[in-house]
């Protein structure tokens, strides 16, 4: 697995600024690699205690068997990763509350060629920094791939998202929960993490649930926010080109109507 460098955050200490409640059933916060992860896990830990959390790893399917322990129902923990869709991770997380965070394909596109290109992702794609290709160039990586070295976009969508729907998962939109995140005192916000508690086995929410959602969506918290990226060099556009979109659509087509994008059924 790639090594990913990220400095240290205080929110286990901030933590103990609230009162908490026990789970009484283990909780899996899965994502689509770059879909705001921090931003779910940080507000997340906001309201569990800190010894139910469960720090000890990044859960990805490699990884799965070491620490199926995350999952045990007669010690309920928040943990979190990536875990793609498989015979032993639907196994795993029977009986577990699974929220799956997702982002908007033709976002997801930028932030990843973003990540790729900074120094505090370190995998095998050293020769692509330092301006060695144009940004078009490394947007349509991010779509279809790299031989031997990154997944295609329908890839990861297909096996860390789409295989998911359907089996009781809670489905998170990284823009719902980023635009909640930045204004919490609306009747929409209070709505909308009304049921990612209740989805999270966290009951009703506390009187205080804006400071902690605060606290836990503060970006200088979160080594992989955009703006805590290290080493970045190409300037990449706020919106995907339209040629990029289309080839989004070319490559997944329906993927962006399956997860709640674009028009038509969800």
């Amino acid at each position: 697995m790639p090594l990913i460098r990220m400095h240290a955050d205080n929110l286990d200490a901030r933590n103990t600024e609230f009162a908490q409640q026990p789970l009484e059933r283990p909780v899996f916060l899965n994502s689509v690699p770059k879909s705001g992860t921090h931003l779910l896990r940080n507000v997340m830990r906001m309201f569990v205690p800190v010894e139910q959390h469960y720090p000890a790893a990044f859960i990805q399917h490699p990884i799965l068997a070491q620490h199926r322990k995350a999952f045990d129902a007669e010690m309920p923990k928040l943990s979190w990763g990536h875990l793609l869709f498989s015979d032993l991770s639907a196994i795993a997380l029977k009986g577990v509350r699974h929220i799956l965070l997702v982002r908007d394909p033709y976002d997801w596109v930028i932030a990843r060629a973003r990540f790729f290109l900074s120094d505090t992702f370190q995998a095998n794609l050293e020769h692509l920094k330092k301006d060695a290709v144009s940004v078009e160039d490394m947007l349509n990586m991010m779509i279809f791939g790299i031989p031997g070295k990154a997944p295609t976009l329908s890839e990861i969508y297909t096996h860390n998202a789409v295989s998911w729907l359907g089996t009781g998962i809670h489905l998170v939109r990284y823009e719902e929960l980023a635009a909640h995140c930045s204004e919490p005192d609306t009747l929409e916000a209070h709505a909308y993490f009304a049921r990612l508690a209740d989805a999270a086995g966290i009951g009703a929410l506390p009187e205080d649930w804006r400071d902690r959602v605060r606290v836990g969506a503060d970006r200088g918290q979160s080594g992989t926010a955009r703006e805590n990226l290290a080493g970045r060099s190409l300037s990449f556009p706020a919106t995907l080109p339209d040629t990029q979109k289309r080839l989004v659509d070319y490559a997944a087509p329906g993927l962006r109507t399956l997860l709640g994008y674009g028009t038509g059924p969800v």
